[in-house]
């Protein structure tokens, strides 16, 4: 109880000192939290948005599909597919969806683009398709020959809502299929190579004009768990066989992953340096801290306190800075995080960037936004971290002056 008393007492005594530990270490808490909070955000972003928009978390399809997508490889009884999915524990919601190439056509020009057809309420729950509509209405399950269309491919068909086009494509028996079709919406994902290309129509008028009943290139899955996803891919493969061939997000954007992953041993590079740089900032001012009350020490030392006693005053000194500090680093760095993963940064209108063309250019995802992540977890982790490094930063400063006995401590300049 006295070398606490000692301790608190000596942090008053010296307040300026002691304001700037304060300052300096919850700084470099506040920041760190922030700073990985942004970098889980911003890669979980990546990975929502790719996944989200259109591939689905996961696929079934036939086998032979991804090697050889033709039509002698189809899923030639979702329906059944479908039943055995609704009894796998884990499953959302799953969506049938027939992908296939047509021709539009206007009277001005003709253009090649995606022809799939959707189940409209399902759809709705495994991509964002129906979140991206900004003109019109969205398909419903009784449509005929509407068609949900995206953005980009309008403008070059030059259509709108209500404008009539048809299309010419080929059926799932080999025989020619054309229609007239109605645009009844247009969306628009902010990918624009996907929203320059794809069309979509209800599957249940698909399957009469493609003759394609039962049928589906892939079954989209959502899981009601997405941190579950690698042992739920292998429950429902088991369950489906070996037909068909069960895939997660892990697998279609394998190239995203493998980015992501590159990106996170950059990432925990750029932490390493961090961790050093403010190791050795604390360090050195823990250094030249202790090394001012060299003299103070001797004359304890003299009057009788211990080697121990004057290590555990100092240790206890960096206790309560150390606690104050990443107590309040870690309250300003969660809030921070808790706040821009609501309101993510716009990072337009921080640099003056044509966000619209720099995603044509890259076919990323227009939406230029920075969330951070608020994981409590991690906060914790990330306060325990820095608290081992104000408590390792005084470790060399309390070696070094007890090495100094009570006399040339005192005489110490």
């Amino acid at each position: 109880m006295i070398l606490f008393k000692m301790a608190v007492r000596e942090l008053l005594t010296h307040k300026k000192r002691s304001i700037v530990t304060l300052a300096l270490n919850t700084f470099s808490t506040a920041l760190f939290i922030f700073a990985n909070a942004l970098n889980n955000g911003s890669h979980n972003q990546m990975i929502r948005s790719s996944v989200e928009i259109y591939p689905g978390y996961m696929q079934v399809s036939n086998r032979a599909f991804e090697d050889n997508p033709s039509y002698e490889h189809l899923i030639f009884d979702a329906a059944e597919i479908k039943n055995r999915l609704m009894r796998v524990e884990g499953i959302g919601v799953s969506a049938a969806r027939f992908e296939a190439y047509a021709l539009y056509s206007t009277d001005k020009q003709s253009i090649g683009g995606m022809f799939t057809a959707i189940e409209p309420e399902n759809e709705a729950n495994v991509s964002r398709l129906k979140k991206s509509l900004v003109e019109g209405e969205y398909l419903s399950r009784d449509d005929t020959n509407a068609l949900y269309l995206g953005v980009e491919l309008a403008k070059r068909l030059g259509v709108g809502v209500g404008d009539k086009l048809s299309f010419i494509s080929t059926g799932a028996d080999y025989s020619f299929a054309a229609d007239n079709l109605v645009v009844k919406g247009l969306f628009k994902t902010k990918l624009y190579e996907f929203d320059n290309t794809a069309g979509f129509v209800s599957k249940r008028y698909f399957d009469e004009v493609m003759h394609s009943e039962n049928m589906a290139t892939q079954i989209i899955i959502n899981p009601f768990d997405v941190q579950q996803i690698d042992s739920l891919t292998q429950r429902v493969q088991k369950v489906l066989g070996e037909e068909v061939k069960v895939k997660n997000y892990k697998t279609t954007l394998e190239d995203l992953i493998l980015a992501m992953e590159i990106d996170t041993i950059f990432g925990y590079i750029t932490l390493g340096i961090f961790f050093i740089v403010i190791f050795f900032v604390i360090g050195i001012f823990a250094f030249l801290s202790v090394y001012a009350r060299i003299r103070q020490i001797g004359i304890l030392r003299a009057i009788g306190t211990t080697p121990a006693q004057v290590i555990g005053m100092l240790l206890i000194e960096a206790l309560i800075l150390g606690t104050l500090s990443v107590g309040a680093g870690g309250a300003v760095g969660g809030y921070a995080s808790c706040h821009y993963e609501k309101n993510p940064i716009q990072i337009s209108s921080l640099v003056d960037l044509d966000t619209e063309e720099y995603a044509k250019q890259y076919n990323m995802v227009a939406d230029m936004n920075l969330p951070a992540e608020y994981n409590l977890t991690n906060i914790i982790l990330e306060m325990a971290i820095m608290m081992f490094l104000n408590l390792l930063s005084v470790v060399y400063p309390i070696v070094m002056i007890n090495r100094f006995t009570p006399t040339e401590a005192i005489r110490y300049v």
